[in-house]
């Protein structure tokens, strides 16, 4: 079987957890919704393109092998934002559109945001039946994206190339592993051990798993940011990593 591997390393990367009040947490892993917001945006399909997302949501299944999860950064964060009130009936189609008002308008929010810092992780891609690309589209995608690609939040482009390549193997972890080894021995360095590989519904993973979770990133709709609950497994020790 066939997957697509590709990599995801940043100084700084945000993979939202369910967020209430002020408080924005962070994932020590990618989220779904995230994997699937970075393969939109590489292909160029907008925010607004309902079923393009639906699609690419029920086309794939995804397996991720944490290399690390980084370390925790809490940002204390202020930003101005215009009132509803005074946006009413107004265009404001850019942030200097939103800007043009006078002061009094104009309102503080306060909120906690987390990052990862230094986090890396490999994602393995399975097509499913009906997947709207082939993986090599995907690849091609991601290797020269349409639109900018970022680790959760735009403050967080990647520190290299994504690096994407079409694996054969049993498994996603047979994959997975193969893929590292390549960047070893590319490097010259000792491959190093996952921490954890995680997986959801529609891949073949090749393991048994330690933890069954709920994770809200379940993508419903990008456009009005809504999330269901999916199943994810988690390998703490996947087999063979010392």
């Amino acid at each position: 079987m066939d997957y697509l591997i590709f990599q995801l390393q940043a100084p700084l990367s945000a993979w939202g957890e369910t967020a209430v009040g002020e408080f924005r947490p962070t994932a020590n892993y990618p989220s779904e919704s995230a994997l699937l917001g970075l393969l939109a945006a590489a292909l160029g399909i907008r925010r607004e393109e309902e079923d393009s997302h639906a699609a690419l949501r029920k086309g794939y299944g995804f397996a991720i092998g944490v290399l690390t999860s980084g370390r925790l950064l809490r940002d204390y964060h202020t930003a101005q934002v215009p009132g509803r009130v005074a946006l009413k009936n107004r265009p404001h189609h850019t942030r200097r559109d939103e800007f043009n008002l006078p002061k009094e308008d104009l309102n503080t929010i306060l909120s906690t945001r987390d990052y990862r810092q230094d986090a890396a992780s490999l994602v393995a891609v399975q097509m499913c039946d009906g997947a709207p690309h082939t993986l090599n589209d995907l690849a091609q995608a991601l290797a020269k994206p349409r639109f900018t690609l970022y680790l959760g939040r735009k403050a967080c482009p990647p520190a290299s190339p994504l690096n994407p390549q079409i694996i054969s193997a049993d498994n996603a972890q047979t994959a997975l592993h193969d893929y590292r080894q390549k960047l070893a021995e590319r490097s010259g360095e000792t491959a190093s051990a996952f921490e954890r590989i995680v997986w959801g519904e529609g891949i073949e993973s090749g393991m048994a798993h330690d933890l069954e979770v709920i994770r809200k990133d379940r993508l419903l709709s990008r456009k009005h940011w809504q999330f269901g609950d999916r199943i994810e497994y988690i390998a703490l020790a996947p087999q063979g990593e010392q």
